[in-house]
């Protein structure tokens, strides 16, 4: 956005969820179109990269809610910092669960617990993204 644009000549889609996770990865830009081919997410807006490739705001949609990203930007005191101590959980269910993790696998995603029933009788397995992102998949089994 240059000096002469005003935030209202962009448009704000709408907010999904009433939580919204809001990742700061390295290449915010790269993370969204991953997370099109992993997680079928739709981009419903982004500001244009700067001359580092780097953008200050991208706002997909992942089964039905919000996720909205960013690149770390050390000049204005926000250096990337590697994820961790959080899990994107996505809850689905049972008939999707399959084609979703197939989705997530193929698109790249390291699987780090196999999706499998587990004791609190889901399925449930977990991976980690490209970006050092965790993601979780859970589906009711009944």
């Amino acid at each position: 956005m240059n000096d002469t644009t005003t935030q209202t000549e962009y448009p704000r889609p709408q907010v999904l969820g009433g939580l919204i996770a809001y990742l700061q990865v390295d290449g915010a830009v790269k993370a969204a179109e991953f997370y099109k081919r992993a997680f079928g997410a739709e981009e419903v807006f982004s500001y244009p990269p700067d001359e580092q490739g780097r953008t200050m705001h991208i706002h997909l949609y992942i089964n039905g809610s919000s996720l909205m990203l960013c690149d770390a930007y050390p000049e204005h005191g926000q250096p990337h910092r590697p994820a961790q101590g959080y899990t994107m959980q996505l809850i689905l269910q049972a008939n999707t669960i399959d084609s979703w993790w197939k989705r997530a696998v193929d698109a790249g995603c390291e699987i780090e617990s196999p999706l499998q029933e587990m004791f609190w009788g889901d399925r449930w397995g977990s991976l980690r993204d490209p970006f050092g992102v965790n993601w979780a998949m859970n589906a009711p089994i009944k």
